[in-house]
């Protein structure tokens, strides 16, 4: 039941990111000038939200052993380190926004909160299906840790080297 919420809610996810490409949100307004970059990052979430939609789906279906069960317990751990890693930043913001430290108090608004339970619930879902599917296919101990160890990695590549690249590139202007 947990990977088929945790499917929902990230292809729920993923639409939101369609829907913002097919209404042009960020053609206009303060961040206009970013409007290719977003674009670019945009359909880059929603790619690994589909995977995690995927991942999630295998690791409790009878195809699932299509993919190796090393490959599923990487993949697993790795989304739940991601996440776990997003949550925690993102209620350090919040924490950070709510006490005056970055940003007013005011800031905070419904779209926010949901967005950080939303990573909290993604971490939860993803941990959750990792250690059951740990439980039934037998614990590997190497891939557990390399995925939870890429996870800073994945999120290096997502925050950090994407938008460098995409300045490098002349997709956007720096930030």
């Amino acid at each position: 039941m947990t990977a088929i919420l945790g499917t929902i809610a990230l292809l729920a996810f993923a639409t939101v990111n369609v829907v913002f490409e097919g209404t042009g949100r960020f053609a206009d307004g303060p961040l206009a000038d970013y409007a290719s970059g977003i674009t670019v990052m945009n359909w880059l979430v929603v790619g690994l939200k589909l995977l995690g939609a995927a991942v999630l789906m295998l690791s409790v279906s009878a195809r699932a052993s299509a993919v190796a069960p090393t490959v599923m317990t990487l993949l697993l751990w790795g989304a739940f380190g991601t996440f776990l890693i997003y949550a925690v930043g993102t209620i350090g913001e919040a924490v950070a926004i709510a006490a005056g430290i970055t940003g007013r108090p005011e800031q905070i608004d419904a779209a926010g909160v949901g967005y950080v339970l939303g990573a909290v619930f993604f971490a939860t879902c993803f941990g959750v299906v990792a250690v059951s599917y740990s439980r039934r296919c037998g614990w590997r101990p190497v891939p557990i840790v390399l995925g939870i160890a890429g996870a800073p990695l994945l999120l290096a590549v997502i925050l950090v080297l994407a938008p460098t690249l995409l300045v490098a590139l002349g997709i956007m202007p720096p930030l």
